[in-house]
């Protein structure tokens, strides 16, 4: 049987290499080569691994669907090569809850070094392919909860860091940050937003009145759907604008300090309960627009918070990192 995992809503299937080959998938050995013929095995995987009947789906799952699949590890010793697959079939270059239950899969398979930190590397066919995007994991323990401190490494800003065209330059709290025509033609307050990399892209869009945060049941219906649809899909599914190569949005709110409410709609899936890093991305725009200061972020989601710590050097954030936990669904 496939083992599920759940991390604050998101749920994966995890498997090795193996298994899908002995589902009759033609499944590179390496994960590279596998990434660049994604479209020769991916979307097959998906179907053998990640589908279940109505009725049937692992006990927990709130949106009775599977947010994706987990491929690795590749080696038996670390760093540890993996594929992140959306259920469309596309690759994601990083997903903090998708690492996070990767993390606990080789932590009970006995492969999570338990003194020192562990180097992951996710292989993809987005931009900078070549390059395989790392995390390095540790082990720890934050109020009495097991669970893993993923290091995003520095984040980058504006449309030039996700590829974005056409973003209008406006402002927020005397801080640059982009009007996204295509989102405030959806809803008018959605006019301000900040464009974050954090290993994958993604366009935070910060509002000031929280009936403007739109619920994932709204985001599920058309034509909302469909719209955000076109801005968060690269072509052929969606539109590609203004990021051709798509982007994650999210819509963020302060609630209180050192406290951020926000909403999802991923690349690839969706409307999601949660997503790492998207909650990493909306703590660094609240911080970019002076929301936030450096130090403990919780971002909450409706599949839940999640602590995000920036540390800035000389006006500037130098590192993101993302604490997750999560456990197999029974």
């Amino acid at each position: 049987m496939t083992p599920f995992y759940d991390a604050r809503g998101n749920i994966y299937a995890v498997v090795t290499p193996d298994e899908v080959r002995g589902r009759g998938i033609d499944l590179p050995d390496q994960a590279r080569d596998a990434a660049q013929i994604r479209e020769h095995w991916a979307s097959a995987a998906i179907e053998a691994f990640c589908s279940w009947a109505p009725g049937s789906q692992p006990s927990g799952s709130k949106d009775h669907r599977c947010d994706g699949l987990l491929v690795g590890p590749f080696q038996s010793s670390p760093p540890f090569d993996l594929l992140i697959v959306n259920t469309d079939g596309t690759l994601a270059e990083r997903s903090g809850n998708g690492l996070t239950i990767f993390s606990q899969a080789l932590s009970e398979q006995g492969l999570m070094p338990e003194e020192q930190a562990c180097l992951l590397r996710v292989h993809h066919d987005k931009r900078d392919a070549v390059s395989p995007v790392e995390t390095t994991v540790d082990a720890a323990e934050v109020d009495g909860v097991q669970g893993f401190w993923l290091d995003l490494g520095k984040p980058s800003f504006g449309p030039q860091a996700v590829g974005a065209r056409e973003a209008e330059r406006v402002t927020l709290n005397e801080r640059e940050v982009s009007h996204v025509q295509p989102l405030s033609a959806l809803d008018p307050a959605w006019n301000r937003s900040q464009f974050v990399r954090i290993g994958n892209p993604h366009c935070v869009t910060l509002l000031t009145n929280a009936d403007a945060l739109p619920s994932n049941e709204q985001m599920r219906e058309s034509p909302l759907a469909q719209g955000l649809m076109r801005i968060a899909y690269a072509a052929p599914t969606g539109a590609g604008h203004p990021c051709p190569a798509g982007v994650n949005l999210q819509w963020a709110i302060l609630e209180s300090e050192g406290r951020v409410v926000a909403r999802v709609f991923e690349r690839g899936e969706g409307p999601t309960a949660s997503s790492g890093t998207s909650a990493s991305a909306v703590a660094c725009a609240a911080w970019r627009v002076g929301w936030v200061t450096a130090g403990e972020v919780k971002v909450v989601m409706p599949g839940g918070t999640a602590p995000v710590l920036l540390e800035e050097s000389e006006g500037k954030l130098s590192r993101v990192r993302l604490f997750g936990t999560a456990r197999l669904m029974g």
